[in-house]
């Protein structure tokens, strides 16, 4: 990318595009506009870089284009039905922007805001910061967020979350890059292999949303607990992949110590490239690129077909504002929000 091409301003606000480097030759590209992952180049079995996630050229086409290529989400990450939740007895109506629901933070998520910026002089990390006024997107409390990416000699991209409130709020911040390990534009993500730290997944019904069931993975398609090949099983006649056009669900990792741990790695067979995520989250969206359709025009003219990418998003579940047996999502003035998500990069 052109830092040129990425220089402008929103809301009087400055974009930049910022490149994170290792002695490896690995290089990460981030703008502040949405904290997007504009590009990581990362090399094959053959020594080749290229570049494994989906994006534009040019800051235009990220305000223009898929919101959410390469971004932070937020205030809430993922669905909430009908986008109500209560808290303290006070019920918050959000805004309804994926159908009925209430998806990756409303109408302007934390993807289409500009991020105040630190960056490291020996360019292996960038801090983001941004305050998330109280009600916006009708949102309750001030939320101070800092946001750190950090690229290691061991082709880690590290990404570590922080926020803290001063009154009661929800929140589920992820990270929505589109992979394809064969490199972006080049083809579909179906040959991938996956594996999948979980023994069971969250339900939805066929708007997405959890039905609140926990069911175990065994016997389903869902069942990645040994590596598969991800179209192995992603036609089948099952109900859960009919309603997602595809795998568009939440798994719950196997965490019960709340450490960082392996939730899920994929091999791309052709180049040879191997990706791990690791988090002390307690779910993670897997989503196949079932919405894609060739109307976004990327890097080099590139039209991204359906299923020429997958995501996997660490996060807490959806609608757990709604679903009081999930994993808490609610944050009080007194508590520290932090977590963190790597994705490792290597050759198997």
């Amino acid at each position: 990318m052109r830092k040129i091409d990425f220089n402008t301003r929103v809301n009087n606000k400055e974009i930049q595009l910022f490149t994170l480097t290792n002695h490896n030759g690995v290089t990460v590209e981030i703008t502040n506009y949405g904290g997007k992952v504009v590009s990581i180049i990362v090399p094959d079995k053959n020594g080749e870089f290229k570049d494994v996630v989906l994006g534009y050229e040019n800051i235009d086409e990220y305000i223009s284009g898929n919101p959410y290529f390469g971004a932070l989400v937020g205030r809430y990450a993922n669905r909430i039905q009908k986008g109500k939740f209560s808290l303290l007895g006070k019920e918050y109506q959000l805004a309804r922007n994926n159908g009925e629901n209430h998806l990756h933070g409303g109408i302007v998520g934390y993807n289409d805001v500009v991020w105040d910026t630190n960056f490291d002089k020996d360019k292996s990390k960038l801090v983001l910061t941004y305050l998330s006024k109280d009600g916006e997107e009708n949102y309750p409390g001030n939320l101070s967020l800092k946001v750190v990416y950090t690229l290691s000699e061991d082709n880690e991209l590290k990404i570590s979350y922080d926020a803290t409130t001063d009154q009661t709020t929800i929140i589920n911040l992820t990270h929505h890059s589109f992979f394809n390990l064969k490199g972006e534009g080049n083809g579909d993500i179906l040959d991938h292999e996956l594996y999948i730290n979980a023994d069971a997944f969250t339900p939805t019904n066929a708007d997405s949303i959890p039905t609140g069931e926990i069911k175990n993975v065994e016997g389903s398609p869902m069942d990645f607990r040994e590596v598969t090949a991800i179209g192995k099983r992603i036609e089948n006649k099952d109900e859960q992949l009919q309603f997602g056009n595809g795998y568009d669900h939440n798994w719950i990792l196997k965490n019960d110590n709340k450490s960082i741990v392996l939730a899920a790695s994929v091999y791309e067979p052709e180049s040879g490239r191997f990706m791990e995520v690791w988090t002390d989250q307690p779910g993670m969206q897997f989503y196949t690129g079932n919405f894609l359709d060739g109307s976004d025009v990327g890097k080099g003219g590139n039209k991204y077909q359906r299923r020429s990418a997958f995501c996997l998003e660490t996060q807490h579940f959806p609608d757990s504002p709604n679903q009081l047996h999930f994993p808490s999502t609610i944050l009080e003035p007194n508590e520290n929000y932090s977590y963190t998500c790597t994705y490792k990069f290597s050759i198997k």
